[in-house]
Parts: structure tokens; sequence; C-alpha cells
């Protein structure tokens, strides 16, 4: 696993790429307030609006995200006559290391999403777009623009929002021309049929669409697997990088070639343009001949920033940089957490292991991990998730969500790594890690600890902390129950 610093070489010489982005252009309106009451009318809230925002969208913001993360942009899309066009390339025209290239449609309404937020819930939202083929003239006019600006291209994104630019004629001449110049081609794809995307260097889809696109199931690694090797062959597909929200990303390159990468997503607000920011980013990467891997790696620390912003967001190299380096990459899941184990391993570093809720942290737990980091060189922690949680202690638990308790054991020094799990118990971690010492806390037996039999089976050992006396988040949460018991009196 390449570390920070070598994603953060990469994020450094972006500055000099320029990535032509061509596809589906949207305004996205994000209005927001509070809900003031319920209509008289009927049943549905009033919302009184305090802000009103508009953001480029699809291929828009696409394009946003790789001048954000340094690099420039070449933005090619479609509109219409109207206001929302007008928004549009006031925004486009005065983002910086981005140029806008649009080809007006007369009668064509501009696509426009906008969402009304209210008490920080969506309401509701509403779309306006043409879904009508597009003229022969336009379609003349976006194929003589992509190949003006192809030339100074490092590399090409096709952004595909089903709505109407990103047809076979369009995208066989994107394909020809930039094989013509060893230029690398990712596309964002949509719909039922990927075959369309023949000849794509890279291919973007998130796993919903790739389910869709296969007919097959794919929630777990293999499945992810299966469904991409199919689509590569029968499509001619270089490789795929599939977005999997909470899951991260896996890299498909070939048959045995998968790589999957664990989320760096902390405390996610609002995952739209998520895969604009991954196409961006791997877009880059590869453009200053950066592996796949890699790429993705850098496509997927992007995407853990900008899904912890409101609306369709940009991520900045800053940004991006300080998730490389910071606490957030201790958060993973198992596969990629068996890479770095073994890594730690092939350093001759020894591997710690316990568990828990870790709901409300309190000196118990504080002296629990101090006692776990000292069995070993290394501790990785297994924490259970919201689900998990509530099925040990019931309903009302957790009181932080999964990403709020994985962070802050991720900002402690004793922990090297949190692996959320949702199992009752960690005993599917336990054998895949296999640790050289496993911690719990002294209110157990040795023959009670969960996975403690099979660590002893190959030498292992099993540590029973001390614990610190009156110290539980159980006990916590009774006492903040009593006080606001007493405070309501």
């Amino acid at each position: 696993m390449p570390d920070s610093s070598d994603l953060s070489a990469i994020l450094a010489s972006l500055s000099g790429v320029r990535v032509l982005v061509v596809g589906d252009v949207m305004l996205d309106r994000f209005a927001t307030g509070w809900v003031e009451r319920i209509s008289p009318d009927d049943t549905n809230p009033v919302v009184l609006i305090e802000r009103d925002d508009a953001m480029a969208g699809g291929a828009g913001n696409v394009a946003c995200n790789i001048a954000s993360l340094g690099a420039r942009a070449d933005l090619i899309g479609v509109v219409g006559n109207d206001e929302p066009a007008n928004r549009l390339k006031s925004i486009m025209f005065n983002t910086n290391r981005v140029t806008a290239r649009f080809v007006i449609e007369p009668g064509r309404a501009t696509t426009e999403k906008s969402r009304v937020f209210g008490d920080g819930r969506q309401i509701i939202r509403t779309d306006r777009e043409s879904r009508t083929k597009l003229a022969k003239t336009t379609v003349r006019d976006i194929l003589a623009a992509l190949k003006a600006a192809l030339g100074d291209a490092d590399a090409v994104i096709v952004s595909d929002y089903a709505k109407g630019v990103v047809a076979e004629d369009l995208w066989a001449q994107v394909i020809d021309w930039s094989v013509a110049t060893g230029k690398p081609v990712i596309a964002d794809p949509k719909g039922v049929d990927f075959s369309m995307y023949r000849g794509a260097t890279v291919l973007t889809p998130n796993a919903r669409e790739l389910a869709v696109a296969t007919g097959s199931p794919v929630g777990s690694n293999a499945e992810i697997e299966t469904a991409a090797l199919e689509i590569m062959e029968s499509a001619s597909i270089g490789a795929l990088v599939v977005t999997r929200g909470q899951d991260g990303l896996s890299v498909i390159s070939g048959p045995g070639a998968a790589v999957h990468i664990g989320t760096l997503a902390r405390g996610a607000i609002d995952v739209s343009g998520a895969g604009d920011t991954v196409a961006a980013a791997l877009a880059g990467a590869l453009a200053v001949g950066a592996n796949l891997v890699d790429a993705a790696r850098l496509a997927n620390a992007a995407a853990g920033v900008v899904v912890r912003k409101a609306g369709t967001a940009t991520t900045h190299a800053r940004e991006v940089l300080a998730v490389l380096s910071g606490t957030d990459a201790k958060i993973t899941t198992l596969d990629p957490a068996l890479e770095r184990i073994q890594h730690w391993r092939d350093q001759g570093e020894s591997v710690a292991f316990t568990n828990g809720c870790f709901d409300l942290l309190h000196a118990g737990h504080v002296s629990l991990l101090n006692q776990a980091r000292a069995a070993a060189d290394r501790l990785v922690v297994g924490l259970n998730t919201d689900a998990s949680v509530r099925g040990l202690k019931g309903e009302g638990r957790p009181i932080q969500n999964k990403n709020s308790r994985a962070a802050v054991l991720a900002s402690m020094g004793a922990v090297d790594m949190v692996i959320p799990f949702a199992e009752d118990t960690p005993v599917r971690l336990i054998e895949a890690i296999r640790p050289d010492a496993l911690v719990k806390g002294a209110d157990y037996t040795a023959d009670q600890v969960v996975g403690g039999a099979f660590v002893e089976s190959y030498g292992g050992r099993i540590v029973l902390a001390e614990l610190e006396p009156g110290e539980s988040s159980t006990g916590l949460v009774s006492r903040i129950g009593k006080l606001k018991s007493q405070a309501g009196k």
C-alpha cells in the first residue's frame, strides 16, 4: 500500500494537468430553511427559505472538482437559452482553471435539479430537463468543440447523466480521437447498456449501476469482481473502479487483479456528486502517470472529503492532504486492513486486537486501549456498527453514531487502526487478523473471551486488562438520565 507521501506527490503534480470533460451539464439548486408550519390546505410542510444556493452539477461539477484539486479543465456541454443556462454560465465562467464551451440548443431546457431542505432534511426535489434527442446541428457543434480541445488534454472524462449528450456517435469520436493520441478516457456511465462505452480506459459506475447493467448481485467483493469482469469482457473496457458508498472503492483490472479500498469518509452529510469527485481525481492522477490503484486511492480520499459537505460540493487539494496525513486513514475495512497488517508484520511488528462499542469514551476505555497497545507494537480496534450496538444494548443506543465513535478512537495515539464490524461478535475479524495478543477487560475470564481459543491455538496470547472502577458507558448513560430527570422536576 503506498503511503500518504506517494499520493501527496501525485496530488502536487496535478497543477500541470489539463483534463477535457464532455457530457451532461446541469444546474443544482439548494434552497434551505426551516419548517415553519404545516400547510392548512394539506399535510405538506411549509418551509421558510433562508438561503438559495446554485452550483454546477453533472459534468460541470466534474470540471469544478478538477479545478479545485489544482488541475485545469476544459468543459463541453449543452444548455438551452434560458435563465438556468445563464446562471450556469456565470458559475462556470467565474471558476478559476475552467474553460467552458457551451453549445446552445434553442428550445431545449437546461437540466436543473432543485432541492428544498427544511430543518436539515430534504423535503422535496424537482427536476426540469429535456429528454429529446439532440439536434444534428448540436451534435456537430459538440464534436467540433471536442476536436478543438482534445489536442491540449492529458485525459478525457465522459460524464453521462442520461440527458442526451453522450450518444453513440459522440462516444465513437471520443474513443477514436483519444486512442489515436494515447489519452486515457474515463467514463462515468448511466443506463443498462454499458456496451456503448466500448473501449474506455476506465469505467466508474457505482455498485447499483453495475448491478443494473449486469443483472448480477454486487453485495460482496467477489460479486463485484464477477460483475466487473463481465462488463470488461463484453464491452472491451480496460478496467472498472466501482464506487461502493460506505464500503469504499473496488478496482478491477483483470481476472485475479482486484483491489478493494476501504472508505475514508467520516461523518457523511451528503453524497451528492461524490461520483463526480472520484472521476475528477482519477483522471487527474492517471494523466500524471499514476498507476490505477494509486489513482483510485487518491480518488477515494477526495470522495471522503466531499461527502462531508452539503450540496454538490468540491474538494480542495489541501483538504485531501489533510485526509491523507490525518487520523481518517486509520479507519478502514477488513480487506485493506489485512494488507496494511501484513506490511507491519513484514517489518517485524506484532499486532494486538481489542473490540467494543466505545459509545461514550471514558477513562476506562482509555486505560483499556493503552494496556492493549502495550501488549504489542500495533493496536487494531474492532468497532461495533450502530445496528450491532442496538442489537447488544437495545433501542436508544448508541448515543454516538459509528462515524463519530470511529473518529474519536482514531484520534487516540494508542490506536493504529479501527475496523467497524456489523456482527454481534468480532470473531470474523479475529480469525482474519490472527492477532498476537487479544485484549479484553478483566471482567472477563480467559475462557469467556470471544476468539480466545482460536488465538491460543496458534500461539497467540490473551491479555486481560485491569479495569477502572466505576467506569462504563452504560453507567454514564444512566447518570445522564438521572440528571435530566432531576432537572425536569
